[in-house]
């Protein structure tokens, strides 16, 4: 996929746009999702060992296996956060057992902070940040008018709780975003196109088990689209490959055999059990939940999401579009399914429905032609406004409260709005890190992100609507 010379200073405005936008807030390093998968980062870069032993007692999300507590999820949120750990102990010279292991104790809570930050910035903020800039490139190239691109790329990465969760170590915002990349990949072609996107399905399979399902979709569409020459397929089959690797390695240094999964000793979750992993058959109530109940619907947190099926339909009309709209549908419906499939399909303290959040890239690819399709003024200012509104929606999510506790039944209004932003109780690097108030650093970000929105607009305005990218 190639975009014009003229292009190339928005694509670096978006970029870093996003970048900053996700990277700038935080969210709660004792959640036990998060917390779980660090100390296991933690573990291996200071003690050599994969067990969470000495840190068990501070996460209820845990598996053990003998006498030993381990990491209960697929390993791939801890191994992307390797780097960042041995990064900070490098420059700091700090270590966790320099520090009383509880909650209570200040030195230890900043040294928890402050890994969970830089892993989250360098892992699930730039990968979003990536897929954004890929969204760009194909809405534009799907379109032929670059504003259509900007509108997909920002409705899906400020536009949903994509944004808060891309500040976490869950995996959902990095499935998300290399199910764009794989996309884009297949869409690119050639072998650096294809090996690109294996290596992104193997790895959100590392990420996310069930990526698995949502994931082989998008590897089927580049097997029909090279039916009359399948050796093309080679590199996307090898880096696939690769890209799964480090999932057996992380299994045989944990548990001496790549075939054991920490899921399989879980505790204190018994709904494991049923079915695989916890995973049945879809409920058709929970699917309602899923999408429009007042705890955890999608319609309340991304109502931009609205849109995105009206544009599928569009690129599914055209047959040069048909294979990689019906491709996109298909990864949402798997979402959605596998979500309303799984016993705790609530996620437990989550704002939003986080399960189902992979869908969020492959859905925004339909807001697009939404926007293409929008020829007044007045329609595509209304477009706008649904845009920030969304946007509006999701800066209070990400920068107060992305682990909404399921006892809300209004869970946006009430524990994201009410308990924690409107008395500025909010993660932001300056509040947490240079001793400013929370409100100027939500008001820092504002006058660096707000102008830089309005100058991609601009600069986007002045720009002629011809076909600025191909793929």
């Amino acid at each position: 996929m190639t975009c014009d010379r003229e292009l190339g200073p928005v694509r670096i405005g978006l970029f870093l746009l996003i970048w900053f936008s996700t990277a700038w807030f935080g969210s709660w390093e004792f959640n036990p999702n998060n917390a779980t998968r660090l100390f296991a980062a933690i573990r291996m870069v200071e003690d050599g060992t994969a067990t969470i032993d000495p840190f068990a007692p501070l996460t209820i999300d845990k598996a053990r296996f003998g006498a030993h507590a381990y990491l209960d999820k697929a390993p791939g949120m801890t191994l992307m956060a390797i780097p960042a750990v041995a990064a900070v102990d490098g420059v700091t010279g700090d270590r966790a057992d320099r520090h009383a292991l509880t909650t209570l104790d200040p030195g230890f809570v900043d040294y928890l902070r402050l890994r969970t930050r830089v892993a989250a910035a360098a892992g699930p903020a730039l990968l979003t940040a990536i897929a954004a800039l890929l969204l760009f490139d194909l809405g534009t190239a799907l379109t032929g008018r670059a504003g259509a691109g900007l509108f997909a790329a920002l409705g899906y990465a400020l536009g949903t709780p994509i944004w808060g969760y891309s500040t976490t170590l869950l995996g959902h915002a990095t499935v998300a975003a290399l199910f764009v990349i794989a996309t884009a990949g297949v869409a690119r072609g050639g072998a650096r196109g294809l090996a690109v996107a294996g290596l992104a399905l193997g790895w959100a399979v590392v990420v996310e088990y069930q990526a698995v399902l949502a994931g082989s979709l998008i590897g089927l569409w580049a097997a029909w689209r090279h039916r009359h020459a399948p050796r093309a397929l080679w590199p996307l089959i090898a880096a696939g490959i690769i890209g799964l690797m480090p999932l057996l390695a992380y299994n045989l240094f944990a548990f001496g055999t790549p075939f054991r999964i920490g899921y399989s000793g879980v505790v204190g979750f018994e709904g494991m059990n049923q079915g695989l992993f916890g995973l049945t058959l879809p409920k058709a109530a929970v699917l309602r939940e899923i999408l429009i109940g007042p705890t955890r619907g999608l319609i309340w947190v991304a109502p931009i999401m609205l849109l995105a099926p009206i544009g599928l339909w569009r690129l599914a009309e055209e047959r040069e579009t048909r294979g990689l709209a019906l491709t996109a549908v298909g990864v949402v419906l798997v979402a959605l399914l596998v979500n309303a499939a799984y016993v705790y399909w609530d996620g437990g303290n989550a704002t939003g429905p986080r399960h189902a959040m992979p869908l969020a890239g492959m859905a925004a690819l339909g807001l697009a032609p939404v926007w293409a399709m929008a020829r007044s003024l007045w329609w595509r200012s209304g477009l706008a406004l649904l845009l920030i509104g969304s946007i509006a929606i999701n800066l209070t999510i990400a920068s107060a409260e992305i682990f909404a506790p399921p006892t809300y039944r209004w869970a946006w209004w009430q524990a994201v709005i009410q308990q924690r932003f409107r008395i500025g109780d909010l993660r932001t690097i300056p509040s947490e890190w240079w001793g400013w108030t929370t409100w100027d650093g939500l008001f820092l970000w504002a006058a660096v992100a707000i102008p830089l929105a309005l100058w991609l607009v601009q600069r986007l305005w002045r720009l002629s609507p011809r076909t600025r990218c191909q793929i």
